[in-house]
């Protein structure tokens, strides 16, 4: 007769994916924050900023522009908490304005250069003036470019960039192939 011995095994858990107190995931305030984060977040940052301005573009609800953004609304609604406010309904919807930072790019005379910005607003005049400046190099038309005539763009740290209208330089950087319309957001990596 032999000995029943029951062997007990330790139960192996999976071990918990919490943040560390006081280790709340932030969106980044200036360049040099943004700048700081791994490229994983970079993405997702930019994910998180293509779905709050789907929304106010397009006016679309808060699921389909993250879906459109290749981001889930719960990354958005974590990032972009500023940009939302919950509706009457309780859903999300997009704020006017926001105060959130992009990383754009904007023509100078020694070509395009990456600047951080903060808001919706300075980020829709540099893409009005992107297009004023596409308009141009295409047809030579500078009605729409001289709107732009003195005004500047202020980045996240307060300094203001002015924006180029000059027709001279802006067709020395477009023979010169720099200037990119695919998107004015600048590449980070």
């Amino acid at each position: 007769m032999g000995l029943n011995r029951s062997v007990k095994r330790k139960a192996t858990k999976k071990p918990a994916t919490r943040r560390r107190a006081g280790k709340k995931p932030t969106a980044p305030r200036n360049e040099a924050q943004y700048l700081a984060k791994p490229e994983t977040f970079k993405d997702t940052w930019e994910r998180v900023i293509e779905a709050i301005s789907k929304m106010r573009n397009g006016r679309v609800s808060l699921t389909q522009a993250a879906r459109e953004a290749r981001v889930s609304p719960r990354t958005v609604t974590k990032y972009g908490k500023s940009a939302l406010r919950k509706g009457k309904s309780g859903k999300y919807v997009v704020t006017k304005n926001d105060n959130l930072l992009r990383i754009l790019s904007i023509p100078t005379v020694n070509g395009p250069q990456s600047i951080a910005v903060r808001g919706s607003k300075q980020a829709s005049l540099l893409g009005e003036y992107w297009n004023a400046v596409h308009r141009y190099l295409q047809t030579g038309d500078t009605s729409r470019l001289r709107e732009f005539h003195g005004q500047k763009i202020t980045d996240a740290s307060g300094v203001e960039i002015p924006l180029l209208v000059d027709p001279a330089a802006l067709n020395h950087l477009g023979s010169a192939g720099v200037l990119s319309f695919e998107s004015i957001y600048a590449r980070t990596t």
